[in-house]
C-alpha cells in the first residue's frame, strides 16, 4: 500500500502493476536472485529418475513412506556439475538419507504402518543427466537400493539449500489471488500467459494482462477490476492472454509481478526451491 497527500488529507491506495513491476525488478536485481539464475544451479527437470516399473509400484502404493533399512555411505564433501557447454561448478552433496526424505510425502518424524514403507538398503554415489536453466547438465547423484522395489531410484545430491535458491533470495512471498502461472513463446515478440485470479462473484471479470520491459526482464502481471470491500468468498478464475513485447525475447528471464518470481517456478518448481529440505 502507498501513503498519497492530497488537499491535506493522507490515504491509501492499493499498489498497481507499475509499483509491483518496479519492485519484482529491484528485487530480482539486488536480491542475489538474478546471480543464482544466471550462474547457479538451477534444475528444470524432475530431480529423481527411476525405471518405469518403480514408478508404477510407487503410484499404486501412493500412501506409503520411505524408510532406512541398512547401512549407507558418508557423503563426500563436495562435487561437479558439468553443463554439455563445457563449464563446471563444484557443488556440496546431500547425503543419501537426506535424498531419501526428498522423495517422501511424510515428515521424518512420522510413524508409518506396518508394511507401509519403503526400505532403503543401500545407495551409490553416481551422476544422472539433468535439465537446467543454463542447459542440460551432468549431475551429482545418489542411485538409492531398496528390498521391496523392483529397481533403484537416482536423485540429484546436489545441496541446494547450501548453495542457495532463488526463492530464498527473493524473500517471503506474499498471499493473493492473482498471479501468471505460464506462458508459452509463440514466436520472439508474442507469449501466450496463462493467469489466475479470484472473483467474488464467480463470474469472469475483465482483466487486463500487463508487461513491462526491461533489459534484462519482461515482468508480467494483471489489473484486475477493484471489487469493493467486506467479506468475499473468492472463487477462482483461470484465463489466458497473448501479450506483444516490443523487442525479442531472447534469453530475459519471464517474472510474476506478484511473486517476484520467475514465471517458470510455477512450472518447474524445483527450479526455485529445494525438495532436500
Amino acid at each position: 500500500m502507498v501513503l498519497l497527500l492530497s488537499s491535506g488529507h493522507l490515504w491509501i491506495r492499493p499498489l498497481m502493476f507499475e509499483d509491483h513491476a518496479a519492485q519484482a525488478i529491484w528485487t530480482w536485481r539486488t536480491s542475489g536472485a538474478a546471480e543464482i539464475w544466471r550462474k547457479g544451479f538451477v534444475p528444470i527437470g524432475d530431480l529423481s529418475a527411476m525405471p518405469p516399473q518403480v514408478l508404477k509400484r510407487i503410484q499404486h502404493d501412493e500412501e506409503f513412506g520411505w524408510i532406512v533399512d541398512g547401512p549407507l555411505p558418508a557423503a563426500p564433501a563436495e562435487a561437479q556439475v558439468r553443463w554439455d557447454d563445457g563449464s563446471t561448478m563444484r557443488v556440496p552433496v546431500i547425503g543419501p538419507r537426506k535424498a531419501l526424505l526428498a522423495l517422501s510425502p511424510w515428515p521424518e518424524e512420522y510413524t508409518l504402518p506396518e508394511g507401509e514403507a519403503y526400505k532403503l538398503t543401500g545407495a551409490t554415489f553416481t551422476t544422472m543427466r539433468l535439465k537446467t536453466v543454463r542447459g542440460m547438465a551432468t549431475v551429482p547423484a545418489w542411485r538409492l537400493h531398496f528390498s521391496n522395489l523392483p529397481g533403484p531410484i537416482d536423485h540429484v545430491a546436489v545441496d541446494q539449500d547450501a548453495l542457495g535458491t532463488v526463492e530464498d533470495a527473493v524473500g517471503d512471498q506474499p498471499s493473493v489471488d492473482e498471479a501468471v502461472t505460464d506462458f508459452k513463446v509463440l514466436n520472439e515478440r508474442t507469449l501466450l500467459v496463462n493467469y489466475d485470479y479470484g472473483s467474488c462473484t464467480g463470474e469472469p471479470l475483465d482483466v487486463s494482462l500487463r508487461v513491462s520491459e526491461q533489459q534484462d526482464v519482461v515482468v508480467l502481471g494483471l489489473d484486475v477490476p477493484d471489487q469493493g470491500t467486506g467479506m468475499c468468498a473468492g472463487t477462482g478464475r483461470f484465463d489466458k492472454d497473448v501479450i506483444m513485447l516490443n523487442k525479442p525475447l531472447g534469453d530475459r528471464v519471464v517474472l510474476d509481478a506478484i511473486s517476484r518470481l520467475p514465471v517458470l517456478c510455477r512450472r518447474a518448481p524445483d527450479a526455485c526451491r529445494s525438495r532436500n529440505k
